[in-house]
């Protein structure tokens, strides 16, 4: 992943000397187990961790010769551990060592975005609390539709990313499985006890049936996973930007001094965060799609999915990794415009009460279809003054509707508070308090 889009913490999981340093411990521990069952010295077990080392550089030199990165590895160990090195891979297969450090690197990218997932939480929190009664307008395709507040907008974002870190959970349960079967996964050279002590060690559950290679199946649904968190952490993004919009400008992306927001129109200030998220979710949602072609392999296993997970493992958790940071950025110093929310809720003259008047007409005994015909009518007058005649006066004035209703009871179906009558009641299902 390019340094643009990138955090040491997550990079540092993908670095070389990370993966062979699991390499090495996978390696290691096996022989352990080995040692322990009599099928090799203890002394060599012991050897191997008082001795084991590797150069990155000295691997790569290796490689190029040999033309395959697990024995240049064990190459490159040997060659610091000396004779009892040749205990080592006793049994084992090269994707043992591959899928098993896979399994570990994915485990603890997981619980960095689920860290990640946990501060974006509480900083959508916070500011669902301290907007929860902030009244502005909802809207159903772009259009005004009733009020709402700008807290329970936060307060939706907050129970999708809930049920994101879920997904994430069970996503990381699912890909930590480890793998040491041997060729065809039938433990035919190995006793499958290594496996379980290498499992215990690595903080991993053992594959029921490995067939030389971990099922893609779990890796599919993990990135699966990530592509949802990412479509979620878009979706929050694009109410920003449309918050951010001229016309509207509920919101914004704080916009620090000195700051510049065009390089030819100095007064611009540019939603470019969160345009920036909507761009890197969809890197994360692409990689979803070759992480499921690599389910169907030949057989017992090919490699026609390594060259993928090469990519994706790094790319993908990285990339969020980094959006999710910046979201919660975002919506930490998101500059906030209740007024501008009041204005944009009074713009339309009233309309945003439409439905409140329809249903009183209907239960003072008019047909609901009448209802709406007398409503619709006033109300397209407003719509088409662009707000310049407000529906309660056009109502009071309409004789169908004061035969049933009275100015008072009209003026009642205006009051904004009614909305947000059961704001308690949704906060407490979503927060639980």
């Amino acid at each position: 992943m390019i340094p643009r889009y990138s955090r040491p913490d997550m990079v540092a999981i993908w670095e070389p000397e990370s993966k062979f340093q699991i390499w090495f411990e996978i390696e290691a521990h096996a022989t352990d187990a080995l040692a322990e069952l009599g099928v090799v010295p203890k002394e060599a077990a012991e050897a191997i961790w008082a001795k084991g080392k590797f150069d990155v550089a000295r691997i790569d030199e290796i490689e190029r010769e040999v033309k395959h990165d697990v024995i240049a590895f064990l190459t490159n160990v040997a060659e610091n551990v000396g004779e009892e090195a040749r205990f080592m891979h006793q049994g084992m297969t090269s994707s043992d060592v591959l899928d098993t450090c896979l399994a570990v690197q994915l485990a603890r990218a997981s619980d960095i975005l689920l860290a990640d997932i946990d501060a974006l939480l509480a900083a959508i929190k916070k500011r669902a609390y301290e907007h929860k009664f902030t009244p502005t307008i909802g809207r159903s395709h772009g259009i005004h539709g009733e009020p709402v507040t700008f807290g329970l907008k936060l307060a939706q974002a907050y129970a999708e990313f809930e049920r994101n870190r879920e997904r994430l959970v069970a996503a990381r349960k699912e890909i930590a499985t480890c793998a040491i079967s041997g060729a065809v996964g039938t433990f035919a050279n190995i006793d499958p006890k290594v496996e379980e002590h290498v499992a215990e060690k690595l903080g991993l559950e053992v594959e029921p049936v490995s067939t030389q290679v971990i099922p893609r199946d779990r890796h599919a649904q993990y990135f699966a996973t990530l592509g949802v968190i990412a479509s979620s952490v878009e979706r929050l993004a694009v109410e920003v930007r449309h918050l951010q919009r001229t016309e509207v400008l509920e919101a914004e992306e704080y916009f620090s001094p000195g700051q510049k927001g065009s390089s030819a129109m100095p007064h611009k200030r540019n939603p470019i965060l969160t345009e920036n998220l909507t761009g890197l979710a969809r890197m994360v949602r692409s990689y979803a799609l070759p992480a499921m072609e690599n389910v169907a392999l030949w057989h017992e296993r090919d490699i026609s999915h390594s060259s993928v997970e090469r990519m994706v493992g790094p790319d993908a958790t990285i990339t969020l990794d980094f959006a999710l940071g910046r979201l919660t950025g975002v919506i930490e110093k998101l500059l906030i415009y209740p007024e501008r929310m009041q204005k944009n809720l009074d713009r339309m003259g009233g309309l945003v009460h439409s439905q409140r008047v329809l249903l009183a007409l209907t239960q003072a005994g008019i047909s609901r279809e009448d209802s709406y015909r007398i409503v619709q009518r006033n109300a397209m007058k407003v719509w088409e003054s662009d707000g310049e005649i407000a529906l309660l006066d056009l109502l009071k004035a309409d004789p169908d509707v004061t035969a049933k209703l009275s100015h008072e009871e009209l003026e009642e179906r205006f009051n904004l508070d009614y909305h947000f009558k059961h704001v308690d009641t949704i906060f407490a299902r979503v927060f639980g308090e």
